[in-house]
């Protein structure tokens, strides 16, 4: 196993708490634009920053090899394109903090699949801790899963999105070796090709809508997305998916603060009750045998 250095330590609490207000941009760009120009514009001005990024630093997009394109193309569809169009969508119908929140079975969602995908041993504790965490997410869903009610979709949603990031960890970790500026680069890249003609048959082309929804969309293409990718690829490159996941400790807390604080969002205690299983889950699933 690689041993995580310093700068991956650092990189993971400065992801927490970007990725943790990311929530809360969102939500001030969805004042004046639909969730999927959100989605799309987060991810086409982040594929230009890193890509202008990597020219200026004389790194060009991969060349044509099948299996690098192989990963490279769920990577950037799991890794942008599904995850920030479920987020925005189910965020315009559910208060940030549950977006947030969400987020924390991400390494629940690691564990069987890289059990699946890498042939990473299951132990008794890791399939414990996922038990346990898979509880906290259908409490988090709430009684809506049982009654069908308007909120159960916008939150299988999120939770959908969370999932799309696991299966983007792992891929990401088994990536044949490319450079981490290259990779996000791409990725992004590939993301934002299906986003531009569904934005423009859904939503239409954008326009400045006002200065909180317009300086939000461009803050989220450039913190959240493309320095965050950055981050994020070299993090998982560095110390691997495991390691990564780290952050979903985090997120679910700066979540609840900044939606509390800065939007005055309410939570009903069935949440945090939730992300209590889910971390206990988490917990357990890294003790030693």
């Amino acid at each position: 196993m690689p041993t995580p250095t310093r700068r991956d330590w650092l990189s993971i609490l400065f992801l927490g708490v970007i990725w943790g207000g990311t929530f809360m941009v969102v939500s001030f760009a969805l004042q004046g634009y639909g969730p999927v120009t959100v989605a799309t514009a987060r991810v086409v001005l982040g594929a230009v920053a890193l890509a202008a990024l990597a020219a200026a630093m004389g790194r060009s997009l991969p060349a044509w090899d099948a299996r690098l394109w192989a990963y490279l193309v769920p990577i950037g569809l799991l890794g942008s394109t599904l995850p920030f169009t479920l987020l925005s969508w189910g965020q315009s119908h559910v208060p940030s903090a549950f977006a947030g929140l969400s987020m924390a079975s991400v390494p629940l969602f690691v564990l069987p699949l890289a059990y699946l995908l890498s042939a990473e041993t299951l132990t008794k504790h890791k399939a414990m801790g996922f038990g346990l965490g898979f509880i906290g997410t259908l409490i988090l869903l709430g009684p809506e899963i049982l009654t069908g009610g308007a909120l159960l979709m916008p939150r299988l949603a999120c939770i959908a999105a969370a999932l799309c990031y696991a299966f983007s960890s792992i891929l990401t970790r088994r990536c044949p070796k490319i450079d981490p500026i290259t990779l996000a680069a791409t990725s992004l890249v590939i993301g934002a090709i299906p986003l531009i003609p569904l934005m423009l048959l859904t939503e239409g082309f954008p326009t400045w809508q006002g200065t909180t929804p317009g300086t939000a969309i461009v803050l989220l293409g450039l913190i959240p997305t493309a320095l965050a990718a950055y981050l994020r690829v070299s993090v998982i490159r560095s110390a691997g998916s495991g390691f990564m996941t780290l952050t979903s400790y985090q997120v679910p807390v700066w979540s609840v603060i900044f939606g509390g604080l800065v939007l005055g969002e309410t939570l009903p205690l069935r949440f945090f009750a939730a992300l209590l299983l889910i971390l206990a889950g988490l917990l357990l699933s890294q003790r030693k045998p």
